[in-house]
């Protein structure tokens, strides 16, 4: 999995991609229990996957979905 989180961020979710295409592979994003990310929080890097992923729903990965952090920790992510 690719476990894309701002450094030092203690959020108690995350906003997940799944891969559509690679079992086990996407993006997660610190954010809120509405999926609300704060983009002022991330560094340019994670801002640009967040994007990008954004951009790929659809293409090459699924609808994002928020998960506690301990539900996605417990899934191996």
């Amino acid at each position: 999995m690719n476990r894309t989180i701002a450094a030092g961020a203690e959020a108690p979710f995350v906003l997940h991609f799944r891969s559509l295409f690679h079992s086990g592979r996407g993006f997660e994003f610190p954010c809120d229990a509405g999926g609300q990310v704060d983009l002022d929080a991330m560094s340019e890097r994670i801002r640009n996957n967040y994007l990008y992923a954004r951009a790929m729903i659809g293409r090459e990965v699924a609808w994002p979905s928020v998960r506690r952090i301990s539900e996605a920790s417990l899934q191996g992510a």
